[in-house]
C-alpha cells in the first residue's frame, strides 16, 4: 500500500533536552539540531516522506488527521553521539483522545494506533536518510581501549 498525500510541513526542532523524552536515552550534549533543520529544509524531509509514503500502511484521510492536529510540527530530531546515530522523538496522540475530543474525524483506536505507528516509521525514516545523505561529522565519543571483544 501507498499513501498518496502531500509531504507535510517540517518542523522546527526543539531545544528541549532528549534525555528528557520517556522513550530515548542520550549522552552528550551537542544536538546539532540548526544542522539538522537545515538538512530537513535542503530536502532530507521530503526525500524521507516520499521514502516512506511508497510503503505506508495508512490511508490518506487519517494521515490528514495527524496533520490537522498538528502533529508534524512537534518531531523532533537530534545527533545522539554516543550512539552515533541521529535521534528522534515522534509526536503522538494520548490516550485520552476521546475525552479531550481532540478532531471530529477521530473515531476510534485503530485510527489512533495507525497514526501513532505511521509517525514512528516516518520518524525512523528521516533518521535513516539524514545519517546516510546528509549528516558527515563524525562521532567524537571514543571507546576506551579495554573493552572486551564480544
Amino acid at each position: 500500500m501507498s499513501l498518496d498525500a502531500d509531504t507535510p510541513p517540517t518542523p522546527t526542532l526543539s531545544t528541549v533536552d532528549p534525555s528528557q523524552y520517556d522513550d530515548t536515552e542520550v549522552a552528550g550534549d551537542e544536538y546539532h539540531r540548526e544542522e539538522l533543520e537545515t538538512f530537513l529544509e535542503e530536502g532530507a524531509w521530503e526525500e524521507a516522506f516520499d521514502r516512506w509514503a511508497a510503503d505506508a500502511d495508512i490511508d490518506a484521510d487519517t494521515w490528514r488527521i495527524a496533520g490537522d492536529l498538528g502533529l508534524f510540527e512537534r518531531f523532533d530530531f537530534f545527533w545522539d553521539d554516543f550512539a552515533d546515530r541521529v535521534g528522534y522523538h515522534a509526536p503522538g496522540i494520548p490516550e485520552d483522545w476521546k475525552e479531550r475530543d481532540l478532531h471530529p474525524d477521530l473515531e476510534s483506536w485503530g485510527q489512533v494506533s495507525a497514526i501513532n505507528a505511521a509517525l514512528t516509521e516516518f520518524g525512523q525514516v528521516v533518521c535513516e536518510v539524514l545519517k546516510e545523505e546528509y549528516v558527515d561529522w563524525e562521532s567524537e565519543f571514543e571507546a576506551p581501549d579495554d573493552l572486551p571483544d564480544f
